[in-house]
């Protein structure tokens, strides 16, 4: 009966993580470093942040809206952008996202090492740095969810 249980219960986790549910790894961890307003660019602002991916973390689909210039500090992380290629960086190299762009990998390369990195973001004032975006990426156009 125990071993029934054990196997049960796998058999759910199992279901639950394949269904987007609770999962062993864990979030990004995004420390803003510094925010400051492009006063000889109407409306934008310049915002600074490290993301920290533990071991085998990963990000949802999303956008940000804004120009994002990414720089490996330490780790691998594996980046792709909707209609691009998936490249895996590390530390010293450096990744791109336009305004336009829809992010639909990002994550560490290792499930035992944390990877860490840089993000520069060119945005609009006061807007969020990640808008999350719908799996199918519809309906969301650059000033949505700002």
């Amino acid at each position: 009966m125990r071993f029934l249980n054990i196997r049960i219960g796998g058999l759910v986790a199992a279901l639950l993580c394949s269904a987007g549910g609770p999962s062993t790894a864990q979030e990004a961890v995004v420390t803003p470093l510094m925010t400051k307003e492009l006063a000889d660019i109407a409306g934008k602002e310049a915002q600074m942040i490290t993301v920290e991916y533990p071991p085998g973390s990963s990000d949802p689909v999303h956008r940000h809206n804004a120009h994002a210039f990414v720089y490996v500090l330490e780790g691998s992380v594996v980046m792709q952008l909707k209609g691009g290629k998936q490249v895996t960086l590390t530390p010293g190299q450096t990744f791109y996202e336009g305004p336009d762009d829809i992010h639909v990998v990002g994550r560490n390369a290792s499930n035992t090492k944390p990877a860490r990195f840089l993000v520069l973001l060119v945005k609009n004032k006061g807007a969020p740095v990640l808008v999350p975006v719908p799996r199918s990426g519809e309906g969301q156009g650059p000033g949505s969810g700002s």
